[in-house]
């Protein structure tokens, strides 16, 4: 298998277009990771309220298009520069604060 690393990426994910529309599985490209940044390729995701919310565009300021599900398990796929505390590898489940 060959590395991805600095190359820009193509995988699925669910798209929401609208709001309350059902998401829509599609290819998406996912640029290397920038100066502290982190790419992760996700194995495990979930919606939560916070999704909802926003895929029912309750918010302030609904942007569509949007790939929700920020409740994740995943392994480190690269690391952009400055990035010190996790390796390509690392088995993670990435952190928001605000949910």
């Amino acid at each position: 298998m060959s590395s991805t690393v600095g190359q820009v990426i193509r995988c699925k994910a669910a798209v929401a277009w609208e709001a309350g529309k059902p998401l829509v599985m599609e290819e998406v490209e996912v640029a290397p990771p920038q100066k502290m940044e982190v790419r992760l390729k996700i194995l495990y995701t979930s919606l939560c309220h916070t999704d909802v919310y926003f895929w029912e565009a309750k918010g302030q300021n609904p942007v569509f298009p949007r790939i929700l599900g920020h409740e994740a398990a995943g392994i480190v796929e690269s690391v952009g520069e400055g990035v010190t505390e996790v390796a390509p590898g690392d088995h993670v489940l990435p952190v928001f604060v605000d949910c």
